[in-house]
């Protein structure tokens, strides 16, 4: 269940402007704060994963969307960089291949959703087909608006059958991607992430906000919110995010399993 005190959720059910959400925020005191939350978060994460693995159980789906380097990679490092990789898995999400373009669009994303005992982190997700393929136009209006009850009630589906979603909108101003497009451009380690393409959806700035929107309002539901976390600054995105992954784990009351075994039960 999402925390309804949580300032960066976005009401089930509620209107909901995304020029009300900031893209930046003094969250911390110094940035260097923001930087122990994220590590003390990521710790205590990485327990709680591990009990989650023991127990084989529960399943949790966290979802990153955001427009190009908004830090859906960054994010998911700080998240889980002091995890063991024994049940997190990333599946990120490209153009879709020929034989995925054969099946319906959640054909793809059903065949990586977490098992029992898994953390999945989906960097870009199904929303992409209700972003730039809308905004592309790539898939007709009628399609595009159908897939927004498609998507809540394969969500619901998982919901239902023990998964916990949570679904993260980062939440970035144009300025800042422009900073970050330029620093790909300089930085020879990061020059090959860098794709012309990216300009061409930087254009169309607008109309991916307005698709953002649209996405976060007609799919924010009880059993999947949205949070928008301002991302503009990447040590405050990384412990906001922290610390609501943090929370969503100790809400399932992980612990670990008693076989039975006793040391005075064997001869070792």
């Amino acid at each position: 269940m999402p925390h309804p005190d949580s300032p960066f959720l976005a009401v089930p059910g509620q209107p909901f402007d995304l020029s009300d959400r900031p893209t930046a925020m003094d969250a911390f005191e110094s940035r260097s704060e923001a930087k122990a939350v994220a590590r003390s978060c990521g710790e205590d994460i990485a327990e709680l994963a591990h009990k989650l693995y023991a127990l084989s159980e529960p399943k949790l789906l966290i979802v990153l969307q955001g427009i190009d380097t908004a830090g859906k990679n960054g994010t998911t490092k700080a998240l889980f960089r002091q995890t063991p990789p024994l049940n997190v898995r990333v599946a990120p999400f490209k153009a879709p291949t020929k034989p995925e373009l054969a099946h319906d669009f959640l054909w793809r994303v059903h065949k990586v959703v977490p098992g029992q005992g898994e953390i999945a982190v989906f960097n870009r997700s199904h929303y992409e087909d209700v972003l730039v393929v809308k905004v592309r136009e790539i898939a007709d209006a009628e399609t595009v608006e159908q897939r927004y009850g498609q998507i809540n009630d394969f969500e619901r589906l998982l919901a239902e059958t023990g998964t916990t979603i949570l679904k993260f909108m980062l939440h970035i101003s144009r300025d800042v991607q422009g900073e970050r497009l330029r620093a790909r451009l300089e930085d020879p380690g990061k020059r090959w992430k860098f794709n012309p393409g990216d300009l061409d959806d930087r254009a169309l700035w607008d109309d991916y906000m307005d698709a953002y929107e649209t996405m976060v309002r007609r799919t924010s539901t009880e059993h999947a919110p949205w949070y928008v976390i301002p991302s503009d600054d990447k040590k405050t995105r990384n412990a906001l995010i922290a610390q609501i992954v943090h929370q969503a784990l100790e809400d399932m009351d992980l612990h670990y399993p008693d076989p039975g075994y006793r040391p005075d039960d064997y001869d070792i």
